[in-house]
């Protein structure tokens, strides 16, 4: 029996290779996936950080212009991934880059807001990854950025019903292959797109599904407050944390 890990990165490679079949029309203009170019990071967070069950699965949407899509790892602001998780591959680049959003690798020199709010929080409260990863595990549904011709960042709930219905049939397939890897007891949406992918793949599964407050600073609740602290309550009120 393969362990979690090495399950992990065969499910994320064939991910990788089911979206690359996918075609996308404007407004797309560009779709950047990480899982080829950066996939040596990717790859090497997987092995890390995904080599037990979990208590927890966080799922949040798709890569970031400055998180994954530079650094492979989800929700890849450069200092987490760099220098708490300790990953420092090589980054290659997409076959067609937008001049507006090259890929600098983790010598990108802008930082993620979304990200570093959220490893902040784990950093917090457990210190070190191992700790944070031994009960948590954190994973993106879909691994493709998509881009406008200006360089606008596109989400996939934004996509033509066509394209999107294609997309999340792949992503479904491996969200849930990810849930009888790591068989976790939660997965927790980081925003509500997150929550309802999860409730629907989870759906019969025993697998509690919950939601906190995504950290994107495109959202004014999570600009009110300390974003960490806003999330521990959520969590806390879910019963997910004590």
């Amino acid at each position: 029996m393969l362990n979690t890990s090495k399950q992990l990165i065969a499910a994320a490679r064939e991910l990788s290779k089911q979206v690359e079949r996918l075609k996308f029309a404007p407004p797309v203009a560009h779709v950047y996936n990480p899982l080829t170019y950066a996939w040596q990071a990717h790859e090497d967070y997987l092995r890390r950080f995904g080599g037990s069950r979990k208590r927890v699965v966080f799922l949040g949407m798709n890569p970031g212009p400055f998180g994954m899509a530079q650094t492979g790892v989800p929700f890849g602001e450069i200092a987490a991934a760099r220098d708490w998780m300790k990953i420092r591959a090589e980054i290659g680049r997409p076959a067609v880059e937008h001049p507006k959003r090259p890929i600098h690798g983790f010598d990108c020199p802008r930082s993620e807001v979304s990200g570093r709010r959220f490893w902040k929080l784990f950093a917090g409260r457990f210190g070190s990854p191992e700790k944070s990863f031994a009960g948590h595990f954190t994973a993106n549904y879909c691994p493709l950025a998509f881009l406008a011709a200006s360089g606008a960042n596109l989400t996939p709930n934004k996509l033509p019903k066509s394209e999107r219905e294609s997309l999340f049939a792949v992503c479904d397939e491996h969200l849930r292959r990810v849930l009888e890897i790591l068989k976790p007891e939660w997965l927790i949406g980081i925003g509500a797109f997150a929550r309802e992918r999860g409730e629907l793949v989870a759906t019969g599964k025993k697998i509690r599904v919950g939601q906190i407050l995504h950290p994107s600073p495109a959202s004014p609740k999570a600009n009110r407050h300390d974003w960490g602290v806003t999330a521990t309550q959520e969590l806390v009120a879910l019963g997910v944390w004590k």
